[in-house]
């Protein structure tokens, strides 16, 4: 059962353009929401959040605008709808980019680009966030920004010695790593309530299918 398959106010759309929206689309199934590729305006219809996906942020942000689709954000946001920026997502949702123009400036952020250095400097650790989840959260940080100063309306969720890794303000939540590149469903369950859907007792007990780092290959062929 896919909870709120028949109502488009319980849909969580992924924006289709570019970077790991198979990925986030694997992870809400199996949470049992209701998910949708986000890719021309008509997709905006009534989605109460939307995921921005890591990937190359300069290649998203011109993407963006080539598919007219900043107006369609600005628009929906405006309206209501809820926001998540993994990585990339986070760069053009940040108000700030260190020595370049940001685009859509919904959090008030700033962010550095490749904060850790190049491919090669990508990790995997683990921490706890309390507001997200009582258990350890694994995190995937590749070719990863910084979150270098948040401004007085935002929270900070994770913060490491010299840098944050994942805050939020009202509307909008952002991180630096890739939760959708583990098994562990927390992020996604954190923002679907931030969506607006029902109290964590309404999600399955136990995900929908079991995760591999494959798993999310079956949507790709849906592309």
């Amino acid at each position: 059962m896919i909870y709120g398959e028949n109502s488009s106010k319980n849909t969580i759309g992924v924006l289709d353009l570019q970077g790991g929206v198979c990925e986030h689309l694997d992870h809400l199934e199996r949470l049992g929401i209701a998910s949708r590729r986000v890719k021309e305006p008509l997709d905006f219809e009534g989605i109460a959040g939307l995921i921005i996906p890591g990937g190359e942020s300069t290649c998203l942000s011109r993407l963006i605008r080539i598919f007219d689709l900043e107006g369609c954000i600005m628009g929906a946001f405006k309206k209501g709808m809820k926001i998540w920026g993994t990585c990339a997502g986070a760069i053009l949702l940040a108000n700030g980019i260190l020595g370049e123009n940001p685009l859509l400036k919904l959090i008030d952020i700033d962010i550095e680009r490749n904060g850790f250095g190049s491919q090669l400097d990508s990790f995997c650790t683990e921490a706890k966030i309390p507001d997200v989840s009582q258990e350890p959260v694994p995190l995937t940080f590749i070719r990863a920004p910084k979150i270098c100063r948040t401004g007085e309306n935002v929270r900070i969720l994770l913060r490491f010695p010299d840098y944050i890794a994942a805050a939020e303000n009202d509307q909008v939540l952002v991180t630096v790593f890739h939760p959708e590149l583990t098994p562990c469903l927390a992020f996604h369950r954190y923002f679907a309530l931030k969506c607006g859907f029902s109290a964590l007792e309404f999600f399955p007990s136990e995900p929908n299918g079991k995760w591999s780092s494959k798993s999310w290959t079956r949507l790709a062929r849906l592309a």
